[in-house]
């Protein structure tokens, strides 16, 4: 099982070529990368400089080899992330506004396309902005206190990373006009009863644990295996059934050049653990 929050990892960001980060803790251990967002004080909202410092972690952490799976939860007991930045945003005219959204789409793009599983770890508020990067992560984990919804029509305007795109998706066009058009906010049992979560858990500790112990879980797989299968689902969902099965049979067929492949089958034969490369 994981540790406790923040337990024994080591801080990757004092690395020369890691870039540093004003709002986030990214840490590793065991092959798992743990990335809070910390902006307590605004119960961690996202602003453009937020925005671009996670950008840079997910592709850091993409590209880190020692790294299989990424759990993104927030600092704060209140807040996953709040929202988008009101602040920021109130002065915004058409064309920054626009530019914002295309910021926050270029996030989900990414956090959506990465090889390596996404779990969000929601504690508290999932609101806006930090629904949808909740919904653009491959499994959503909550405790018993996270809220989440689309307040955005209550200020005048709409969803603008993804949310729009991403909850229909997920719960079916009905729910999410309802959850979309009246802002309302949800609870954790809700969001599961709907699809968008996948547990609830008493409370933070107990979250991160759990997930934790999740994710080591998986990254004790295979990671092209991992890989190939977020690829097949990711994309299969769009497709027709026939080309979703195509693409399927491809993939499986291709993970049988790999390395990987002999050693999990080999392990298996010989009941012993196998010993994965990502090769």
């Amino acid at each position: 099982m994981g540790g406790k929050l923040g337990e024994d990892f080591t801080i990757i960001q004092s690395r020369e070529d890691v870039m540093e980060y004003n709002n986030l803790k990214v840490e590793i251990k065991d092959s798992v990368a743990l990335l809070t967002v910390s902006r307590p004080k605004v119960l961690n909202a996202l602003n453009s400089e937020v925005l671009k410092e996670l950008e840079c972690a997910f592709y850091e952490l993409e590209n880190n080899s020692d790294v299989k799976v990424v759990v993104v939860t927030g600092d704060c007991e209140k807040a996953f992330v709040a929202g988008a930045d009101i602040k920021e945003m109130a002065n915004m005219n058409a064309i920054e506004a626009e530019s914002f959204a295309k910021k926050g789409h270029a996030l989900i793009r990414f956090v959506r396309n990465m090889s390596k599983p996404v779990i969000a770890a929601v504690n508290g508020y999932a609101l806006g902005g930090g629904f949808e990067l909740a919904l653009a992560c491959d499994i959503i984990y909550a405790s018993k206190n996270a809220k989440f919804g689309f307040p955005e029509v209550t200020l005048g305007i709409m969803p603008g990373f993804g949310g729009t795109q991403n909850l229909v998706r997920v719960c079916g066009e009905k729910i999410a006009n309802e959850l979309i058009f009246t802002g309302k906010m949800i609870d954790a049992q809700k969001a599961k009863e709907i699809g968008a979560v996948v547990e609830v858990f008493e409370d933070k500790e107990m979250l991160i644990n759990s997930v934790m112990e999740t994710a080591n879980k998986i990254a004790s797989n295979g990671p092209i295996g991992v890989a190939y299968a977020k690829k097949a689902i990711l994309t299969g969902v769009n497709l027709p059934l026939s080309e979703a099965l195509d693409l399927e049979a491809s993939l499986f067929g291709i993970l049988f050049s790999t390395e990987d492949q002999k050693e999990g089958m080999k392990a298996f034969v010989e009941k012993r653990k196998a010993e994965f490369k990502g090769k």
